[in-house]
């Protein structure tokens, strides 16, 4: 549920820990292991290593005072090897795009090469990329037969001389060349930042149009980047607050079909939902699944009381974890699935709430700071609360500890609100609306340093934004 609903039924590169940006963090090159089999029959597999080990000197990003420069990195145009045509280039666009958007690298422009190389087996002309000052450098190769395409990079350490990791090669049918180039920028991004990456990830979300005052609305589920959106709903009835399940096969989300908000449960493969559960002169609002996907918690309202609900997604059965007179909602499990972050005006205002999974005790509250909290989602990394704060006419997206200290707001504006995570922790989505009787709400992405504030790039309005899990 919205903030602004809510509000209605009450009348750096890497950082480790992440909130000490102010020190400086180097973080060590780490390989990250391929992927097996990935959906679409997209696989794979290392190539062998075309050089020595690595050297004593890894390549590394560091943060020091809060501030981060972008790594000089080059981009060698993608080989066609056969059959790939245009792919090539659009593959290593996307690559490109992945990692510039990141505000950690920066890429050199292909103009400023002093020389490509001359295949993607040849050797590296290390001083050629030390004479623009790149740090690192990609090589890749496309081919495509059969409406099948396979691609593969090496990743070099231009001052060391060596190369970072093995390469690797992917292989796809043609329609998933997109999700091969996140995969190549996945590898590259993990391998010097040493975090899990989060490119090839999917996004479910609430498309908008019409006027202000009369929005239609229909769920959509997107690529990380705003490209290839799939409407799973029409516009028929009113949608909001689309959740996936912890694999993203499934979909929760909240329909006004019947009148009264009621839970759905979707499969996302054959678009088939259904409704969590009926029952008669009740509400049911703002769902999301436990980690292990076996429970849902949402919000109940029933003769004009809300509570937090939890149900076996099995069996049916339910239980309610809060019985209190105040409207409590926005659950969100913690990735251990042992806690459960929620929003409440117990206290007189709409404040942060944390309680036992399994409501052995009482909720703690969290948030203690100006103004009111709301729409909390728990970082999958376990270190962090992502929340939306009103504070006068200004809100907030903004972070705290599990514990509620160390709060840092990251964002302010006449309306954001609704944040959600990437799959690795590090950047997180939400909705920002523009003022006047015309306002538009879009979604936008932040580092949780604060820093590298992005709209997305999609057509038209969108709000309710959930981040799925990072593909296989």
């Amino acid at each position: 549920m919205s903030f602004l609903a809510r509000l209605a039924l009450t009348r750096s590169a890497p950082f480790r820990p992440p909130l000490l940006a102010a020190l400086a963090v180097a973080l060590l090159l780490v390989a990250a292991p391929a992927p097996a089999t990935a959906q679409g029959g997209l696989t794979a597999s290392d190539l062998t290593n075309m050089a020595q080990e690595e050297s004593d000197g890894p390549l590394r990003i560091e943060i020091t005072g809060g501030q981060v420069e972008a790594m000089p990195i080059a981009v060698a145009p993608f080989f066609d090897e056969g059959g790939a045509g245009d792919l090539a280039a659009r593959i290593q666009q996307v690559v490109t795009a992945d990692l510039t958007g990141t505000d950690l690298f920066r890429a050199i422009p292909a103009s400023a090469h002093v020389a490509q190389p001359a295949g993607f087996d040849a050797p590296v002309a290390y001083p050629d990329w030390r004479a623009i000052n790149a740090e690192a450098l990609i090589v890749g190769a496309v081919s495509a037969q059969d409406g099948r395409i396979t691609a593969k990079f090496r990743l070099f350490d231009v001052f060391s001389g060596q190369p970072l990791g093995d390469g690797m090669q992917f292989d796809a049918e043609e329609s998933g060349w997109r999700r091969v180039a996140h995969k190549v920028a996945d590898q590259v991004y993990a391998r010097i930042t040493g975090e899990s990456p989060y490119f090839d990830s999917r996004v479910v979300f609430v498309s908008e149009t019409g006027p202000k005052d009369a929005r239609l609305k229909r769920i959509g589920i997107m690529d990380y980047d705003g490209a290839n959106p799939l409407w799973v709903t029409d516009d028929s009835a009113l949608v909001v607050s689309p959740r996936f399940s912890p694999d993203g096969s499934q979909l929760l989300y909240t329909s006004f079909q019947n009148g009264l908000p009621q839970v759905m449960l979707m499969d996302v493969a054959t678009l088939s939902a259904w409704p969590l559960k009926q029952d008669a002169g009740t509400m049911s609002f703002a769902p999301r699944f436990s980690p292990d996907g076996r429970w849902v918690v949402y919000s109940r309202e029933q003769g004009g009381n809300t509570d937090i609900w939890q149900m076996d997604v099995a069996t049916g059965a339910e239980r309610p974890l809060t019985e209190t007179s105040a409207i409590e909602t926005s659950p969100s499990y913690s990735p251990d699935g042992r806690r459960i972050v929620f929003e409440s005006d117990q206290s007189g205002s709409q404040q942060l709430y944390v309680i036992p999974a399994d409501g052995s005790a009482e909720p703690t509250r969290l948030s203690f700071g100006e103004g009111s909290y709301g729409t909390p989602a728990w970082s999958p990394k376990g270190d962090l609360i992502a929340f939306t704060r009103r504070d006068g006419d200004k809100f907030h997206i903004g972070v705290m500890r599990p514990d509620g200290t160390e709060e840092k707001l990251l964002t302010e504006s006449f309306l954001d609100e609704g944040p959600t995570w990437a799959p690795n922790g590090r950047v997180v989505m939400f909705t920002r609306m523009t003022p006047g009787g015309d306002g538009v709400s879009r979604l936008h992405s932040v580092d949780v340093t604060g820093r590298n504030m992005r709209p997305l790039d999609i057509e038209g309005a969108a709000s309710d934004p959930d981040w799925g899990p990072l593909l296989p």
